[in-house]
């Protein structure tokens, strides 16, 4: 799994008023770790980062494939 970077930077942006620390407290990772992430500086298929982003958005009623690509 990895993160789709891309759509996950929408999500950031229309749903956290582009705020990466609420998105990063939102799926229970690290807010410099997230940074990294949407960075490109680490990898994007953390499976903690993908398991969050998962949940988020079974709690919102969203389709994480949109979000995450599996591989």
């Amino acid at each position: 799994m990895e993160l789709n970077l891309l759509a996950i930077k929408s999500l950031i942006k229309e749903r956290f008023r582009n705020n990466t620390a609420w998105f990063s407290e939102e799926i229970g990772i690290d807010k410099g770790y997230c940074y990294q992430i949407l960075n490109g500086k680490k990898k994007s298929g953390s499976k903690k980062a993908c398991d969050g982003v998962i949940l988020y958005c079974k709690r919102n009623n969203l389709n994480y494939l949109d979000y995450i690509f599996l591989k």
